[in-house]
């Protein structure tokens, strides 16, 4: 076995070296805008958990997130949360990574609103989670969980509504 010099260098394997760089998407870390995210929603969970969960502070925080956002995502968000409150009433507004979000009664969020501007996309995004159970009355094996947004029309906004009511359905 060879004797080390004083002064000479270790090797540092690929685990260590990763941690030098920068945080970026290229080394396969969080962006800055995701790691912003995620401490919204840290504080989100802490605000919960000292203040409890309402309806009315959701929507408080879920409107006042909405006219936070630049066009034209404002309009999106707004058109959206009344599609929504509309179609999906029991669903309990609230925020979720700093976005508007909507949950069953247990606390699981249902859908979400994610703005282009947050993360700096092409547009913004309107999903579903497992908890929608839009597989429930999905034909086949596939079925919508998300959507890419640039503008709202009618034919749009009958989709999502049709959508907010069969989640809604599997909620109760």
């Amino acid at each position: 076995m060879a004797k080390r010099t004083p002064g000479a260098s270790k090797k540092v394997g690929p685990a260590r070296r990763g941690a030098t760089r920068g945080a970026g998407k290229a080394s396969g870390g969080f962006s800055a805008e995701e790691r912003a995210a995620m401490r919204e929603r840290a504080r989100e969970v802490k605000a919960e958990a000292r203040a409890g969960r309402s309806r009315e502070d959701g929507e408080r925080a879920v409107l006042a997130a909405i006219a936070g956002l630049p066009e034209p995502d404002r309009a999106l968000g707004e058109r959206l949360h009344a599609i929504v409150r509309t179609n999906a009433p029991a669903l309990v507004p609230r925020l979720w990574y700093g976005m508007p979000a909507y949950a069953n009664e247990g606390g699981k969020v249902v859908c979400f609103f994610q703005a282009a501007a947050k993360f700096k996309t092409r547009y913004a995004s309107f999903a579903f989670t497992d908890s929608a159970r839009l597989d429930d009355s999905a034909e086949g094996g596939m079925w919508p969980t998300g959507f890419g947004l640039r503008a709202l029309t009618a034919v749009e906004e009958k989709k999502i509504a049709g959508l907010m009511r069969k989640a809604a359905a599997a909620q109760g």
